[in-house]
């Protein structure tokens, strides 16, 4: 039934580390939580706002690859960073992942972040029709 809340779960992204899942379907729509930047092959993450954005975002396609979307059906983006002076290397990065026909998009700066690393990303987007 379309209606039904479906919950995604993948390995290829990290493990939620609290009460709440990677992803949720519904209507047409994926709700992706907020992801960091853990490598979840390795457990570890990059020093750089560059390395972490990168696997931010590769952690994201990962979700919404297991939910039947993709980042190309991403419609909108909330980013969050530790330090604002980091916002035209993250933006550079970002760039590349979303090269034509971006989603919507808010960057804030956190007061601070889980683990205390420099970029997290939830994302919405559309579901690809059977």
């Amino acid at each position: 039934m379309a209606d039904e809340k479906r919950i995604v779960r993948t390995n290829l992204a990290p493990q939620p580390v609290g009460p709440y899942s990677q992803a949720t379907v519904w209507n047409g729509l994926v709700f992706v939580a907020g992801q960091g930047p853990t490598d979840p092959a390795t457990g570890q993450r990059a020093e750089d706002i560059e390395g972490q954005t990168r696997q931010v975002l590769n952690n994201l396609r990962a979700i919404l690859e297991a939910a039947n979307s993709s980042l190309d059906l991403a419609l909108r983006c909330t980013c969050y960073l530790r330090d604002m002076d980091d916002f035209t290397k993250f933006n550079a990065v970002y760039a590349q992942y979303f090269p034509q026909n971006p989603p919507a998009r808010t960057t804030i700066q956190a007061g601070r972040l889980p683990g205390d690393i420099s970029v997290e990303i939830d994302v919405m987007a559309a579901v690809r029709q059977a």
